[in-house]
């Protein structure tokens, strides 16, 4: 197994670590989230660049990049969810979407196809990192307060959440918008693999 394929599976395995860290209550345990999500993002950089640089493409990579891109985010949405960090209904959309996609790369590797990641993709996945980094940073800001302020802030803390709710909120609509029209455009670039002949 290459390096960047190593570092695709090095972000599948940080999955379960940053879950753990997201869900269990321990002290400073959203920074601790923040941190292994970001160095799973670090690692979607880094694989794509030295596999192209070193031309060190697989159909391997070619597959299990972006599903390793898609455990990750889902992850981090349904962790959201849980928390109460976010509404349902845009996580619903995106699974949606990834099922969709995921099924026509199946059709496809069952017919010796590899579909590559296209470049909207790309900007669905960047979005959604962006916003979810964003989201951690901001509630794990607010559990940072909440251990060295005073407990007469706490009604403060308490308005900032619903504040870092709706922020949270627009951010994962934009991404979502940005997955939509990406799976849009993939069905319709790939819809030869599901046409019935």
């Amino acid at each position: 197994m290459n390096l960047p394929n190593k570092l695709t599976m090095g972000r599948i395995l940080l999955v379960p670590l940053f879950v753990a860290a997201l869900l269990i209550p321990f002290p400073m345990h959203t920074l601790v989230a923040l941190v292994l999500f970001v160095a799973a993002s670090i690692t979607d950089m880094l694989d794509g660049k030295i596999a192209r640089r070193k031309n060190l493409i697989t159909d391997f990579g070619k597959f299990a990049d972006p599903l390793a891109d898609k455990i990750l985010v889902l992850a981090a949405l349904l962790c959201f969810v849980q928390n109460g960090w976010c509404d349902c209904v845009a996580v619903i959309i995106v699974i949606f979407r990834e099922f969709t996609v995921t099924s026509i790369r199946l059709i496809a590797a069952a017919k010796g196809e590899v579909i590559a990641a296209n470049m909207w993709g790309k900007v669905k996945t960047t979005t959604q990192m962006v916003a979810i980094i964003v989201i951690l940073m901001m509630y794990a800001l607010i559990g940072i307060l909440a251990a060295v302020l005073p407990p007469s802030a706490i009604y403060d803390l308490a308005a900032m959440r619903i504040w870092l709710f709706v922020i949270g909120e627009v951010l994962i609509w934009i991404s979502t918008v940005f997955a939509i029209i990406s799976g849009v455009i993939y069905v319709v670039q790939n819809y030869h693999f599901i046409a019935d002949k």
